[in-house]
């Protein structure tokens, strides 16, 4: 039987927001919360920590050791060979790409693109393909078939910071599925990238967290439909900025090769 792995990136070094994943959300730091919420999904196998060999890093692997998730400590840059290595010796046959700045992510949704990703006999499926989601609920997931020719394969420096570009940019080569919302709320942003980032979700988690620990989507929707001022704290950042500022900074390395 397949074996589905998430594997959630998270590291120290943020350059807009640092050490955002260990930031305080009702008493527990953001990481820790992410790594509860993706164990809720029925389907995935076993969550792990992709972070770094940084001494920085030393904070995550111990909240990891605490919580009993296995973590696997890589390159610092380069996130495709991070996860590579990964879920190689977890002996992963699908991974689930999740990112440590998420901590709204809802597990059924982790669910929704597995299930559309076995459906479709995909190599690659997400829900971001083309964006219907809130940013902050981005689920991708993968074969390891897939992910190795990734490894292979890409040579551009955002292809191996962002992981799965260079799937996404080649359809002629892998099998790709999209996951779409029934309707367009990509202008929602969930994530945590940014200080207004971070006042917005404590409002989130202050409204809704001691009545459902692990409120989905549709409890953010209802609260927001009501309070609707609490999204001008963060609305005017840009979506994918990280990506972007990548690709204009983009430069060729060299082919792996295994």
């Amino acid at each position: 039987m397949d074996r589905i792995v998430a594997v959630i990136q998270a590291r120290m070094g943020a350059r807009r927001l640092p050490d955002k994943v260990l930031l305080e959300l009702e008493g527990k730091p953001v990481l820790e919360h992410v790594i509860d919420r993706v164990k809720q999904s029925n389907l995935v196998d076993e969550v792990i920590v992709a972070t770094t060999v940084a001494e920085k890093d030393l904070k995550i692997a111990n909240l990891c050791s605490r919580k009993g998730v296995r973590v696997y400590c890589g390159s610092e840059n380069d996130v495709l060979d991070r996860y590579y290595q990964c879920a190689r010796l977890v002996g992963a046959d699908h991974i689930v790409r999740i990112t440590a700045d998420c901590p709204i992510i809802d597990p059924k949704v982790i669910d929704e693109v597995i299930r559309l990703h076995f459906k479709k006999h995909s190599d690659y499926t997400a829900n971001m393909i083309t964006s219907t989601f809130p940013d902050g609920e981005d689920v991708e997931i993968f074969t390891s078939k897939a992910l190795k020719k990734a490894w292979q394969n890409a040579k551009l420096s955002s292809e191996r910071e962002h992981v799965t570009p260079y799937i996404r940019k080649n359809p002629g080569i892998f099998k790709l599925a999209n996951l779409a919302f029934t309707k367009d709320l990509s202008d929602k942003r969930w994530t945590l990238d940014e200080k207004r980032d971070y006042g917005f979700i404590k409002e989130i988690y202050k409204a809704l967290y001691k009545k459902n620990k692990f409120f989905g989507m549709k409890e953010v929707l209802k609260y927001l439909r009501s309070h609707p001022e609490h999204e001008s704290i963060n609305n005017k950042i840009g979506r994918n900025e990280g990506y972007l500022k990548s690709l204009k900074d983009d430069k060729r390395i060299a082919k792996r090769d295994g």
